[in-house]
Order: structure tokens, then sequence, then C-alpha cells
């Protein structure tokens, strides 16, 4: 990765991330067009995606375009526990309630975490000397 940066630096690019018409900010975007521009959605799905799709030979539809890219990269954060609130600061979403919404189908169940969380805690037997049966007479 180091070697491709090297070769490929960053770019600086000023937007108004949050809101069209938001306070600018810079951001050092590291997949970036000719001479530091922000890569536009557009001509990359017509550029370099739908080639890369055609060139493997799956079709394009719904379920291979950028939006499904973007789910997938959703549900592999939050199956590795990230929380809702990052996850929507992530994706550009201005309320975690929205990104609640969209992806709660995507979350792990929380019965497979509790099978997980007690599997965990009994794994390696009790960590220490103390419990009902290490109580004093009394």
């Amino acid at each position: 990765m180091e070697g491709h940066i090297s070769q490929h630096p960053p770019a600086a690019v000023t937007l108004p991330w949050r809101a069209v018409d938001g306070e600018p900010v810079t951001a050092s975007l590291l997949f970036h067009r000719d001479q530091g521009r922000p890569v536009n959605r557009n001509d990359f799905n017509r550029c370099t995606w739908r080639p890369a799709l055609a060139a493997a030979d799956v079709p394009f539809g719904r379920t291979s375009g950028m939006h499904a890219l973007r789910h997938f990269y959703a549900s592999v954060l939050l199956d590795a526990g990230e929380s809702v609130k990052a996850l929507s600061e992530y994706l550009g979403h201005h309320d975690p309630g929205f990104t609640l919404r969209t992806y709660t189908h995507l979350m792990p169940s929380s019965e497979k975490r509790t099978r997980e969380a007690v599997n965990r805690a009994f794994a390696d037997g009790p960590g220490t000397d103390d419990g009902p049966t290490t109580a004093p007479e009394g």
C-alpha cells in the first residue's frame, strides 16, 4: 500500500462535505481524478465500474451497482460490531436514526451476540476463585 501511495499520493480536496451549501472542509482523497479533482460517481460508473462488471461477466443491475457496494460496506462494519453512530458518519448520513432504519436488517441478531458472549465467558473456565461455592459458611 505504501508503494502505491508514494506513486499516487492523496490529493487535498476542499468541498462542502456535509451539505451542498455547507461549510467547506478539506479532506485528503486517496482516489481522485487528474489534477487531484474528486471522483465523479457518474464518470466512475460509466468509465470504470460498468466496464469492470462486463469484463468479469457480471450482469449490471441493482444487485451489482455501486449502491450495492455501499450496502456491503455497511454490512461488513455492522457485522464487525461498529456502532450505528460511527457508520452514520462514515456514510455521510446526518441522522444515525436513518442509518439504523436503513441497515437494521443487516445487524447481527442479539441472540447470536448473546450466545457468543456467554461462550466467551465460559471458554476458559472461571477466571477467579469466587462464586457461590467459595463463599464462607456462616
